[in-house]
């Protein structure tokens, strides 16, 4: 364990998942692919200090390899943030959609007054990936292949991106799994979501490392799947149940039972959930400010952040 609490674990040889605990706000997974020739990152953290850990543990892991390349799985700066502290000759990859994302980002200048305390980023300008992917990309770390595909449609975000390694039986999947944690769909799609469980069940994945929450081994997989598609059901139920009751996503939230998912960390991501109900069902924009109003609303104050 680091000092962030941030572990880095071996999930096939020269393969490592950057695993930090509880994976609630801004605290996510990456990882790294290493061979003689340089590194693969897959995502950064949120902050300069849990960046500089995770880059910290991987040169020793790898003795010094250089990082060559790194993917972002997605826009948000959990997971990119700490892209402007890779080194200038490292290529950075991801959808367009992330890319766009990440330039348009006002979080990183000008945070909301959202989570306690304020997150303290240590980082003041954004990296945003120089090569871009529409449906898939391979590369070749060393002789190991890594295929980064897009499920072609949005989900999480407009710009998933996992990271196959078809040898090792290896998946990374941002935050199309959130293992443990409550998912956030708020800038994606309830039902794209959904249509993302078959196609991630489809890998085999041996080991899948989530976006946030501990690594999943393969016995594992189906069932946090199953998990993933029992809440989305919630979700959009209790969006419906709005809908023909003429209630606020607030109100919804607020009259709805948890039941197994009361024990996820970040509960009042349901509130954010059904805004993205909502705006889907009516085709109207999605009012951010809005949203994040009233997940403060549902969780009686600022949301909880340890970065």
């Amino acid at each position: 364990m680091t000092r962030t609490g941030g572990a880095l674990v071996e999930v096939a040889p020269g393969v490592h998942a950057w695993v930090q605990p509880d994976g609630s706000w801004w605290i996510n997974n990456a990882g790294a692919v290493l061979a003689e020739g340089g590194a693969l990152l897959v995502d950064t953290c949120a902050t300069a200090r849990r960046t500089r850990a995770f880059l910290d543990a991987v040169h020793a892991a790898s003795g010094g390899t250089p990082v060559r390349w790194a993917v972002n799985t997605h826009l948000h700066g959990d997971h990119t943030h700490g892209n402007a502290l890779l080194p200038a000759d490292a290529t950075l990859i991801g959808h367009r959609a992330t890319r766009e994302g990440i330039l348009a980002d006002t979080l990183l200048a000008d945070p909301p007054p959202v989570w306690d305390p304020v997150p303290e980023w240590g980082i003041t300008a954004h990296r945003a990936p120089e090569v871009v992917l529409h449906d898939r990309l391979d590369l070749h770390v060393g002789a190991r292949r890594v295929e980064l595909r897009h499920p072609g449609h949005a989900a999480h975000t407009a710009g998933d991106v996992v990271a196959w390694l078809p040898d090792d039986g290896v998946l990374f999947t941002g935050d199309l799994v959130f293992h443990q944690v409550t998912p956030l769909l708020l800038m994606g799609s309830v039902a794209g979501a959904v249509r993302s469980l078959d196609w991630l069940a489809g890998f085999g994945a041996r080991v899948l490392v989530p976006g946030h929450g501990p690594v999943v081994p393969g016995e594992r997989v189906r069932a946090v799947l199953d998990a993933h598609r029992r809440y989305y059901d919630f979700v959009l139920a209790t969006g419906e149940h709005a809908r023909t009751a003429g209630l606020t996503p607030l109100e919804a939230a607020r009259r709805a039972d948890l039941g197994e998912f009361a024990d996820w960390p970040d509960a009042e991501r349901l509130v954010l959930n059904l805004h993205r109900v909502r705006a889907d069902a009516t085709g109207e924009p999605l009012d951010l400010p809005a949203a994040l109003a009233d997940a403060v609303t549902y969780h009686g104050g600022p949301l909880r952040c340890a970065v």
